[in-house]
């Protein structure tokens, strides 16, 4: 086997799923709570940099 298709195969059992049953995923977790957590922690974190540079 080629490295070229061992990597290949690797990657098309990652995106697979791993080969498990239920597809791998946190099935408790929330695409749009998880964004909406990094985006208020971002704005957090803008919020705070403004703070301290306010000399500039």
């Amino acid at each position: 086997m080629t490295p070229t298709s061992s990597v290949h195969d690797t990657l098309v059992t990652v995106a697979s799923g791993g080969g498990e049953e239920h597809g791998g995923a946190y099935e408790s977790l929330s695409a749009y709570v998880i964004g909406g957590g990094t985006l208020l922690a971002l704005f957090l974190l803008l919020w705070i940099t403004t703070r301290f540079n306010r000399d500039r």
